[in-house]
Order: structure tokens, then sequence, then C-alpha cells
């Protein structure tokens, strides 16, 4: 930790990525979280072919009674639980989205914050991406709904049945972080 905050990069990290032999590339273990004060997902997915294997997915709700603070420390708490158990090497986020109502950018905002801090601390890299275009990249359609996503994400990963709209959506920013960074991949993600 010491070593990230001086911008220095570990020389040894203990749960290192595995590196495959036929192609040569790092197997990607990729934590995706969909941010919100009362209902944040997450999903970890690993590559592998013919489709990526979901670890992990769920959703971090906290009661409309608690106040903000006991809600924000649930958040770091459950998400260094989950880095813990599935060690990812690399996190997507979504992307900050205008909100008409400031009140509501703010606390979606201190949600975000909970969750990259913990994420930081684990020394991930952290991705951001939009949420139109992770709509796009998995069902084709930038303003797609809720239900279309949890669908597609629930094809793509060879799911039983689809999975609650925030772990969908987590799910589906992981989704989108492992598509970017194919050799078909166009364009760079934005590493926050």
């Amino acid at each position: 930790m010491k070593a990230r905050l001086d911008g220095k990069s570990p020389r040894v990290v203990a749960h290192s990525p595995q590196v495959t032999h036929h192609a040569s590339r790092i197997t990607e273990t990729i934590l995706g979280i969909d941010p919100s004060l009362r209902g944040t997902g997450y999903g970890v997915i690993k590559l592998a072919r013919p489709f990526p294997e979901t670890l992990a997915h769920g959703t971090i709700s906290c009661p409309a009674t608690w106040p903000h603070s006991r809600c924000l420390a649930k958040i770091s708490q459950a998400l260094r639980d989950v880095l813990r158990e599935y060690q990812p090497t690399v996190c997507a986020i979504e992307g900050l989205f205008f909100a008409q109502n400031l009140k509501t950018a703010i606390v979606m905002g201190e949600a975000r914050g909970a969750a990259m801090a913990a994420i930081a601390e684990a020394g991930l890299d952290i991705y951001e991406i939009a949420p139109r275009k992770v709509k796009l990249a998995i069902v084709g359609y930038g303003a797609a709904q809720k239900l279309a996503v949890a669908k597609m994400v629930q094809r793509l990963l060879n799911l039983p049945k689809p999975p609650a709209p925030d772990a969908a959506d987590a799910l589906a920013l992981a989704l989108a972080h492992a598509q970017e960074n194919s050799r078909h991949g166009l364009s760079a993600p934005k590493k926050i």
C-alpha cells in the first residue's frame, strides 16, 4: 500500500495474475462495481473460453433507515471481503453521469468514493466506463433498459437466470472492460 501511495509499483504481489501459456496473456479476474448508497452492485468474472467464468455477483444493500455513514462503511467493508476472497486483478466502475438532482449526485459520489477507496487500498487499477458505453458494448444500444442488460449478461456468462439489476450492471461493467481490453477493442479504457 505504501509503495502504491508513493507512486511505485510493488515488486511481487502474492496474488499476482497467472500467465496463460497458449496466449501468453495475463489471466484477468475483473471486479465490476455499480455504486449506489442503498444498493451497490458487484460482479467478479474470470476471463476464460468459451465464455468468462462468473465467480461472484450480488448487491450490497442498505436499509433506508440507515444513516449515510453506516451505508458507506458497509460498502467499503463488503468490497474488502469480496477483494480478499476473489482477488481480482483489475476493477471497472461505472463512470459519473449528470444527475438532474444535485443531492442525488452527491450521494452517488459518496458511494462511489467508498467503493473506490476500498479498491485502491487493495492496489487494483480502477477503470471508469460510462453507463451508455457499457449498454452499447453489452446490448448494442446505449439507452437499453435494465432488463435487456440483465438478459444479455445472463446469456454472455451462461448463467441459469438473469442476475438482480444492480449485480447485472456490475457484471456488464466487468464484461465491457474485458471487451475494451481485447485485441479487437478500439478505444482505451479510462484509468482513474
